[in-house]
């Protein structure tokens, strides 16, 4: 009879631990998180450090006017920048996080996270591998808004979220959300695309006509 896989030897990055740190993290045991799950809201405090085996979370920034930024999204292999700061610096979350889809994750405790931090190797370079690269990808987010058109944002959004059909199953809201903008902004510039034949704008639908129309705008 063929054993079980366990959860550490199904989360990317985790290869390669010390028996005893193994043995800890083996004693959690995984949770089911549903779709549209809220994981924490600003100012929620920071008590664990989640490991992601399958699923994808997503985490918002709100600003004070309401304008909703997608920061990152989250995927096994990667980590939450905001709980690693809150971990190591004692700060509250500052962002909202919610399960996208159903998820299935490790909920690693402060205590037992800074204790490993502290003596095992292997686990510390998991921790801050992971916080380098989503450091990169928040730091990708902000040139992008501050620097780059918004028919570049969104032609870039179209694009990789377009199926083989060529439909995006995203709202307005979504799309707005995605590239760091506003619904009403992405309405227009959705128009303006549709004009130029590289969008069709069905009913409750958005569907590319031109993907190589489009990808000629993203310099």
């Amino acid at each position: 009879m063929t054993a079980a896989v366990h959860w550490v030897d199904r989360a990317p990055g985790l290869e390669g631990l010390d028996a005893e740190t193994r043995r800890e993290l083996e004693a959690i045991r995984p949770v089911t998180i549903p779709t549209g799950h809220v994981l924490f809201r600003p100012g929620d405090e920071v008590t664990c450090f989640g490991v992601l085996i399958g699923g994808r979370v997503d985490v918002y920034l709100t600003g004070v006017t309401g304008r909703e930024i997608l920061l990152y999204s989250i995927t096994p292999g990667e980590s939450c920048v905001q709980s690693t700061l809150g971990l190591l610096g004692e700060d509250d979350y500052s962002a909202e996080a919610v399960a996208e889809t159903d998820v299935e994750a490790v909920m690693i405790p402060k205590s037992l996270f800074l204790k490993l931090l502290g003596k095992s190797e292997e686990f510390r370079g998991f921790v801050f591998q992971a916080f380098a690269k989503r450091l990169q990808s928040v730091m990708q987010v902000l040139e992008r808004v501050a620097f780059i058109r918004i028919e570049e944002r969104l032609a870039a959004a179209l694009l990789e979220r377009a199926d083989g059909d060529g439909l995006v199953r995203n709202t307005h809201q979504e799309l707005a959300t995605a590239i760091g903008s506003v619904r009403e902004v992405v309405s227009r510039r959705l128009e303006t695309l549709a004009r130029k034949g590289l969008v069709t704008l069905e009913r409750g639908n958005i569907r590319v006509a031109d993907r190589a129309g489009l990808a000629a705008l993203i310099l």
